[in-house]
Parts: C-alpha cells; sequence; structure tokens
C-alpha cells in the first residue's frame, strides 16, 4: 500500500478489518517495521481522536511521530499555481509538501472544504497536491470529501461487536443492518464522514458483510458515487426498523452545496427510536452536540458505542500504517 484516502486503496476489506483486530490484541508485536521510520502528522484544522490516535498507532509500530498544526505553526501556504506571492501566503504547497517528504517516510494529511465551492472541494486540490510535492505515500487523515480512517474504525467495530454479540452461532450467516441516518445541527457540516461511511458499508455489503441502508430528509442526497448500492429513504422510522446499529451524522446538502435545508426536527436520535431496533447499538464519529445530534440518554447508556468506535481509531490507523511500512 502506498496511499490511503479511500476504501479503493484497500485490496482486500474484510482482511483489513482482520489485521486492525489482531493489532488490538497484539499491538506491540510489529515494531521492527517502524523502527528508524518517520511519520508526519500534519493538521490544516483541528483534531482530537485523529491526532491522537494515528500518533498512537505509529508508536505502536516504533515509529516516530512529529506532529504539526499548519494552520497555527506554520507559514501561510500558498496552494494556487502561476500566481505572483505577493499577498500574505508565505510558502507554495510545492516546497512545504516537497521539504516534508525530505523529513518523513510517511505523510498524513488533514483538510477540511470550504463548503463554498464544490468543484473546488471535491477536486481534493490541496491533499492531492501533498500527494504529488511529497513524494512519498500518504494517509489522509481527512479530507474535503472522506474520512477513511474513521470509516474504517466504524466498520471494526460493526465486526468486533457483530462477532461478540450474544448467541453468535444464531447469528452465524446473518449480515446486521446497518443504518446511516442524519441528525440536526446548529450549522453546516462538510459531507465527508457519511460520504467516507456509505462509501465502505457500500464496500463491506458487496462483500457480504452488512446490509446498508440511509435516510435523510430531502435535498441531503450524498453524491451517487458513494452510496452505490445502498438503500435510501426519507421515512427515518422504517430504516430504523430492525436496525443493528445506527450512525448518526449531520452533513450539508452536496447538491445545494453547503446548504443547511432543515431545522431536523424529529430527526434526533433518542431511546425511544431505539424501540423500532433490533436492540441497535448506536455510533457517532464525535465530537457530537448532546441532544440535538443525539440524546444523552442513548450517549449514557448501554446502547452507544461511539467511546469503543473511538477507540478502535487505534487499530484502524495501525493496520494502515502496517501496510504501508511493509512496501517500505
Amino acid at each position: 500500500m502506498k496511499l490511503f484516502t479511500s476504501v479503493h486503496d484497500v485490496a482486500n476489506v474484510p482482511a483489513i478489518v482482520k489485521e486492525a483486530l489482531d493489532l488490538k490484541a497484539n499491538p506491540f508485536a510489529h515494531q521492527e517495521l517502524g523502527k528508524n521510520k518517520t511519520i508526519g502528522l500534519i493538521f490544516l484544522n483541528p483534531s482530537l481522536r485523529t491526532r491522537l490516535s494515528t500518533q498512537k498507532a505509529a508508536l505502536n509500530l516504533g515509529m516516530n511521530a512529529i506532529v504539526m498544526n499548519i494552520d497555527k505553526e506554520g507559514w501561510a501556504l500558498e496552494t494556487r499555481d502561476g500566481v505572483v506571492m505577493n499577498g500574505t501566503a508565505v510558502e507554495h504547497i510545492r516546497e512545504a509538501a516537497g521539504v516534508m517528504g525530505e523529513y518523513c517516510d510517511i505523510l498524513g494529511i488533514r483538510s477540511f472544504p470550504s463548503l463554498t465551492d464544490k468543484e473546488e472541494d471535491y477536486s481534493e486540490d490541496i491533499f492531492n497536491k501533498f500527494i504529488k510535492y511529497s513524494g512519498i505515500p500518504v494517509v489522509s487523515l481527512e479530507s474535503a470529501t472522506r474520512h477513511p480512517l474513521q470509516s474504517l474504525a466504524d466498520l471494526i467495530t460493526i465486526v468486533e461487536h457483530w462477532q461478540a454479540a450474544p448467541s453468535p452461532s444464531e447469528r452465524a450467516g446473518v449480515r446486521p443492518k446497518v443504518v446511516l441516518t442524519w441528525a440536526p445541527h446548529v450549522k453546516a457540516l462538510p459531507q465527508a464522514v457519511p460520504n467516507s461511511f456509505a462509501e465502505w458499508m457500500c464496500k463491506a455489503q458487496q462483500e457480504g458483510m452488512i446490509d446498508f441502508v440511509i435516510t435523510h430528509p430531502e435535498g441531503y442526497e450524498l453524491a451517487e458515487q458513494f452510496t452505490p448500492g445502498a438503500k435510501i429513504t426519507y421515512n427515518q422510522d422504517e430504516a430504523l426498523t430492525g436496525a443493528d446499529f445506527i450512525y448518526v451524522k449531520n452533513w450539508s446538502s452536496y447538491h445545494d452545496y453547503g446548504k443547511v435545508l432543515s431545522d431536523g426536527e424529529g430527526w434526533m436520535m433518542t431511546q425511544e427510536k431505539l424501540k423500532i431496533t433490533n436492540k441497535g447499538k448506536v455510533m457517532h464519529c464525535l465530537p457530537v452536540r448532546r441532544d440535538l445530534e443525539l440524546g444523552s440518554d442513548i450517549l449514557d447508556s448501554e446502547d452507544s458505542l461511539v467511546i469503543k468506535e473511538a477507540g478502535n481509531r487505534v487499530w484502524a490507523a495501525q493496520a494502515v500504517i502496517k501496510g504501508i511500512l511493509e512496501g517500505l
């Protein structure tokens, strides 16, 4: 593996999930892979779980980790080509990324969309320039359109808890029903997490691992490239009926780009709504706005997997970094 930006960079999805769970059981078994190797984790936007989990994963593999919040600690970057740099930008991305490639063996990049220009955001221009000019393997720590480490951790969590559920023999050959449900929020959020989650779940569905449903109000349809094979409904109750895992997330409109089209009344997940599920477990990528996106009654109950899910971010990152180290 030379690049990790989406599920399409993974040759075998069930295998990488198993790899991650094996690493969870034995975190320090491959420290020789990372000896005298350095990963640079570059953040253009804030992070808690992504920063800490990826740094810990690298350390578990024996690597050195350099972390830089470039939006606060670095020079202002110019990302456009063919411009005279007589403004506020001090350094061009060509030189910045090239220098990072000199210092590091692997680079992790986190960037967010503007939510004002769909074409620019979905071109992944900034992210792709880091790939091009660094000249080394790159891991997405979230981009304008995807968050693959989060989605891999989500799938790991689903597989892990489905396998550990009571009466596993009764569930042999039975696929869990996974639902992605839109939730209210106070501001417009990117589509990166739901795009990525949908993309990974559609691939898992193709592999016979799950059944996948997306529910949201009209106008919040994701780009079709991320939802092949998913059942999509505007009726949340229909989607939740019999669900085993419910992934709660807000996102702004893709087609009416970056806009909030609904106040979301009636869409927040609560314990009352869980009654129509199959004793469903609730997931969220975090951070979460309590009692707006997701009820505290769920978050503080045994029905919530959000902390275990966040914990699995380490093993997702470790499986990916291990795969890249094996190819160096």
